[in-house]
């Protein structure tokens, strides 16, 4: 609470605070130091535009309360504040030479105008420079100059917030309201700070909170910014008043409480405020009773009737009046209240906006709470991240080495080999050389012999010799079978390009997929499941696989696989709880399970007719109950419950049957053909009647032809019993032909085709079923329409729900008695 406690000018607690007209305050010595004159180029302006400018500000500031400057201000703005006051006096006399040149016209003529501060103090605030007062005068008498030099020029303000400006009247800084609430709040603040914790009430002085002697030297200065007590030397060691501290602002240290202040003055500044009688001392009383001092500051008083207290408020100027301003004054006419009954209305109103921040500022607590955490986690998965990849590059750095070893084994063998291969060749070669020379060396000294006949007995034998010897060498064998260079190339590139591309890539595990509950909810025997990915997720995903038990508390089994986020299932249990949940998946693997919700199907069986399945010629009326064509073609039409267990029963009444058509009734699948009559293609079984008979048709073969039709006013029932697999027809309550169909297995929709020669509607009756006891005693509901029947779950969603039809023996769209 301390800075909202704390002048923007000067950066200390608030002195005498002021309200100026943009509702923000400051103390009233450093607002005569931000006070400027007028240039005097704009003294001269056009008097509508002075007068445009000021008015807002001289209507405003007229019904103000006076600034009092009594002994007990005095001392306030007698140190910085007077100075202040007298540096402002020598600046508006001295010609303006350090006033900034500032131009005041009103944007919106409202007495506000804005500027950019040039000679900013520390807070952004532009500060008049400090001239002395005149020798021999007094800080009163700078004060008085200061005052009187405001009040008699052309001066205005700027707030050190919000920087607009507003001209001063001719009262000066006294026609601004002396914010007495906020003067209380500082003191009853500044008191329980000054108060030493465990300390005797009856403690006569302050005691210095640095001193290192036993007793510590009693306090003789308190920092404002610093917040400490210094005894005489501790400030002169510790808090020079140089360098930093230099812009510190040392006060007198607040005298301690008397005993009996100490122990009642918080309580009794909370009950001063309403102890007052009239509605007229509540709001003055609290700040009285908030001073706690020995003296209790007086009521603010009306500052046109000066012995007048305040006693109403005043609506259309907002602010409070006394009863001659009603009577003579400008506020006669005005719409007024009670000031108690507005004080206590503007407290409930700011009570009620405070609940608001509370709640605000509750769930920015929780927030840091999950930042914090957030920073924790990310410390840590940081240092996880860091490890991990330090143990990812030593295992490919392992891999590189183990892969080296291999490599290098690969080169030996290859060398070895190439060497053994060399070798022996080089011992081959070497005998063989060693056995022809030494045959060379022999025919020669064959050839030196003379004895004729001895050369002759041998000769036929040498020369076959040597020219098997010289068949050894082949045409090859004098050629290396080796060659010295290795025919190994290492094909590095792809590694080192994979190396320089090797980066982080999102792929983990998706998240938890968040259910829509408010997209979540069941229509008859269909449910409908929507989700999506949490914020902030980074991980891809691929799909979803959506899983829901059989009704029972079953198993889970997958019924849906693909990447919508919303899904309907038809077909399922009636006055069933299912529990459906949801997981996503992609390329890393399959992410957790969402929560599991539950859902409850309808307790019986109602539909009306689909018109987004039906053909776009069918026309439908009657909150979807009534149906007729614009064709003379038949078209085909759905209902909106899928079957595919259980016994159901349903009727159609046909209200209009001109030129004796043939409309058909029956069941099909959801991808039956609709621009032909119903029963023509594999998907549909039905019966098609006109005014005389009937026939049943399934795959365009029409069977069972039956005497007997239909006209204005019949009632055509389909009783479809997936227990026994098998589908009957009635007219006018009576049975039609056989059997229709047996074998009769899957999911079904009631379906109907028609023209526009015939209008259909269906039976809103509930009790309907019981109008054929004989007929299927054991059916226990199976009207169409809304009437009767609980209400299900109607909201609308977007064409691109994915629907699916749970076929199967786990899954059931009827449970029969």
């Amino acid at each position: 609470m301390e800075e909202e406690l704390k002048c923007p000018v000067c950066g200390s607690l608030f002195r005498e605070p002021i309200i100026l007209p943009c509702s923000h305050n400051v103390c009233l010595p450093c607002a005569r130091t931000i006070a400027v004159q007028t240039p005097d180029g704009e003294q001269h302006l056009p008097q509508p535009l002075l007068l445009s400018r000021g008015s807002g500000l001289q209507a405003g500031a007229a019904a103000t309360p006076t600034l009092e400057h009594d002994a007990a201000a005095g001392p306030a703005c007698s140190g910085a504040g007077g100075s202040a006051a007298g540096g402002l006096g020598g600046g508006a006399g001295g010609g303006g030479d350090h006033a900034d040149k500032l131009s005041l016209y009103s944007e919106t003529d409202s007495g506000y105008g804005s500027y950019t501060p040039s000679l900013k103090s520390p807070n952004g605030v532009r500060v008049l420079p400090m001239v002395p007062a005149p020798p021999g005068s007094s800080a009163a008498a700078a004060r008085g100059a200061a005052c009187s030099s405001l009040s008699s020029s052309s001066s205005s303000i700027t707030c050190p917030q919000c920087h607009r400006s507003a001209s001063l009247d001719h009262r000066g800084l006294r026609g601004f309201q002396r914010n007495r609430l906020l003067e209380a709040i500082v003191q009853r603040y500044q008191q329980g700070r000054g108060a030493v914790p465990g300390a005797s009430a009856a403690a006569a002085v302050a005691i210095c909170q640095l001193c290192d002697r036993t007793p510590p030297e009693p306090a003789a200065t308190l920092c404002e910014q610093c917040d400490v007590l210094y005894c005489a030397a501790c400030q002169l060691k510790c808090h020079p008043s140089r360098g930093p501290f230099a812009k510190h602002r040392l006060v007198q240290p607040p005298p301690p409480p008397a005993p009996a202040e100490a122990a009642s003055g918080p309580t009794g500044a909370a009950q001063g405020a309403p102890s007052g009688g009239s509605g007229c001392k509540s709001p003055g009383g609290a700040g009285a009773g908030a001073t706690g001092g020995s003296t209790a500051r007086k009521f603010p008083t009306c500052p046109e009737h000066e012995m007048e207290n305040y006693s109403m408020y005043c609506v259309s100027c907002r602010t409070p009046v006394c009863y001659l301003c009603l009577e003579e004054g400008r506020h006669a006419k005005h719409e007024v209240k009670p000031l108690g009954a507005m004080w206590k209305q503007h407290k409930a109103q700011l009570s009620q906006a405070l609940n608001g921040v509370s709640d605000k500022a509750k769930e920015a607590k929780e927030f840091l709470v999950q930042l914090k955490n957030i920073l924790q986690q990310i410390q840590e998965n940081g240092l996880d991240y860091e490890a991990c990849l330090v143990a990812q590059c030593d295992a490919l750095v392992d891999a590189l080495t183990r892969q080296k070893a291999k490599l290098l084994t690969k080169v030996t063998k290859e060398r070895e080999h190439k060497l053994k291969v060399v070798w022996d060749q080089i011992n081959h070669c070497t005998l063989k050389l060693r056995q022809s020379t030494g045959l060379m060396e022999y025919c020669l000294e064959v050839i030196k012999e003379n004895d004729p006949s001895g050369f002759l007995q041998i000769s036929d034998a040498l020369i076959k010799r040597v020219q098997v010897s010289q068949e050894q060498w082949v045409k090859g064998a004098l050629e290396p079978k080796v060659s010295a260079e290795f025919d190994l190339t290492l094909d590095s590139e792809p590694l080192l390009q994979a190396i320089h591309q090797l980066d982080f890539i999102q792929m983990k595990l998706p998240p938890v997929p968040l259910l829509q509950l408010e997209k979540c909810c069941t229509r008859n025997n269909s449910v409908t499941l929507a989700w999506r990915m949490p914020p902030f997720t980074h991980s891809p995903v691929d799909g979803y696989i959506l899983e829901l038990d059989d009704g029972a508390g079953g198993q889970f089994r997958e019924v849906y696989v693909g990447k919508e986020t919303l899904c309907t299932i038809d077909g399922l249990h009636f006055n069933s709880t299912y529990n459906a949940r949801v997981k996503a998946f992609n390329s890393s693997g399959v992410g957790p399970y969402s929560k599991t919700v539950v859902l409850q199907t309808s307790d019986v069986a109602w539909f009306t007719f689909d018109p987004n399945s039906g053909h776009r010629d069918i026309i439908l009326s009657n909150d979807n109950q009534t149906a007729t064509c614009s064709s003379y073609d038949d078209r085909v039409v759905l209902g909106t419950a899928a079957f595919s267990k259980g016994v159901h029963y349903w009727e159609l009444h046909v209200d209009r049957y001109d030129n004796h058509p043939d409309p058909a009734f029956g069941v099909a699948r959801a991808s039956v053909v609709k621009d032909m009559m119903l029963g023509k293609d594999d998907k549909a079984w039905a019966m098609y009647v006109d005014n005389n008979r009937s026939w049943f048709m399934h795959c365009n073969s029409h069977t069972n032809r039956t005497e007997g039709g239909v006209c204005k006013g019949a009632t055509v029932g389909v009783l479809l019993d997936l227990n026994k697999h098998t589908l009957t027809f009635f007219i006018n309550g009576q049975q039609q032909g056989p059997t229709a169909f047996s074998h009769v297995d899957g999911v079904f929709m009631p379906a109907l085709s028609l023209n526009r020669n015939v209008q259909v509607h269906a039976s809103p009756r509930p009790d309907l079923v019981w109008l054929l006891p004989t007929v299927c005693p054991q059916v226990s509901a199976v009207p169409m329409g809304r009437v009767g029947h609980k209400e299900a779950d109607h909201r609308a969603f977007p064409d691109r729900a994915y629907r699916v039809d749970c076929l199967g023996h786990f899954l059931e769209a009827f449970r029969s008695n």
